[in-house]
């Protein structure tokens, strides 16, 4: 069954903790956090604080997405916050086999995240050593940009990668995902559909996620 994270950028963040206890009510998998620093993307959004002061509010696992500079420097803190997946960018970090050897340290599962110019074969390497591989279909720093279905044939080629090699991880794609675009990307190889509006502003939030499992 397909994995539906919905990305809290798109909640309201008057009652983020009614938030995230909705989407587990309506069934939703996982919860994506995207954390961004004003520096790797354009834009600002929450902090390790305020992951921890949700963490009580559900059991599903949250998926922080790490769009910051020097990852490194908050694997801890995010660890200790609650974090389940931790995913840094490799356009991001010089150090990636160590902060991935960091993440597993505390116990988390390690995702690594690519860019829509960032190759695959940039990534090739460490597909041994993560869980979850997140690949962006959108420019990472905003919500509502269109999908980029150019950057498909990456979760093509991650997916050939991983049954060929008994890889046992996941393939997250993040970016203008809806019904029909989360339908391609499946169909490509994608088994976690990041979403931020396309959830939030269905009228039917239980059953827009329900339809989803089924792709």
């Amino acid at each position: 069954m397909v994995k539906v994270a919905p990305s809290i950028l798109s909640a309201d963040f008057s009652k983020l903790g009614d938030e995230i206890k909705r989407l587990e009510r309506e069934g939703a998998d996982w919860i994506h956090i995207d954390v961004m620093d004003g520096v790797f993307v354009p834009n600002i959004t929450i902090g390790q604080g305020v992951v921890k002061s949700l963490r009580p509010f559900t059991v599903l696992p949250f998926d922080v997405h790490l769009m910051i500079t020097k990852p490194e420097r908050y694997v801890k803190e995010f660890s200790d916050a609650g974090a389940d997946y931790i995913t840094i960018h490799q356009e991001a970090c010089d150090c990636i086999d160590s902060v991935l050897d960091d993440i597993h340290s505390f116990g988390k599962k390690a995702g690594l995240s690519i860019s829509p110019e960032t190759p695959f074969s940039a990534v090739e390497s460490y597909m041994d050593k993560i869980d979850l591989l997140l690949v962006m279909t959108v420019h990472p720093g905003f919500g509502g940009q269109a999908f980029m279905s150019e950057c498909l044939p990456k979760v093509a080629d991650a997916r050939k990668m991983i049954n060929d090699n008994g890889y046992s991880m996941e393939i997250s794609v993040d970016g203008g995902i809806n019904y029909d675009t989360g339908k391609i990307a499946v169909s490509t190889g994608a088994s976690v559909l990041a979403a931020g509006s396309a959830i939030f502003k269905a009228k039917d939030m239980k059953m827009e996620i329900s339809r989803w499992h089924d792709l």
